[in-house]
C-alpha cells in the first residue's frame, strides 16, 4: 500500500503529485488497466507476440542496425544518384527469425 504523508506547509497539490509518481513507479495504473477488462488468451498471445516483435526491432533499431523507418511518400531515383541513398549496406532485418547477431560480409 502507497501512503504520502503531507508535510507541514506543503500544498495538497504537491502531495497529490508525490503520491501519483509513487502509484506510476510501483505499477499500479498499469495493473489497473490491464485487470480493467478480460482478455482472451488467444489475443494475449497475439498481443504478446507483437509486443515481443516491436522490442526486438527497436532493440535492433538502437544497434543502428534495423530496417528504415518508414516512410508514406515514395521517392524516385534521382539520375545520377544512387538508389539507395541510406547507404544501408547490411542484410536486411527480418523480425520473424531474429538472429540478433550481425555478421559482416566482406565484399
Amino acid at each position: 500500500m502507497i501512503r504520502v504523508q503531507v508535510r507541514p506547509n506543503e500544498p495538497l497539490e504537491a502531495a497529490l503529485r508525490r503520491f501519483k509518481r509513487q502509484c506510476n513507479y510501483a505499477g499500479i495504473f498499469r495493473l489497473a488497466k490491464k485487470h480493467a477488462y478480460h482478455e482472451k488468451s488467444s489475443d494475449k498471445r497475439r498481443r504478446e507476440e507483437r509486443e515481443r516483435l516491436r522490442n526486438i526491432v527497436m532493440a535492433e533499431r538502437k544497434r543502428g542496425g534495423g530496417p528504415p523507418t518508414r516512410n508514406n511518400k515514395k521517392r524516385r531515383a534521382r539520375p545520377g544518384k544512387g538508389s539507395d541513398r541510406r547507404g544501408n549496406d547490411g542484410p536486411d532485418f527480418d523480425p520473424l527469425t531474429a538472429d540478433t547477431t550481425v555478421q559482416k560480409v566482406d565484399a
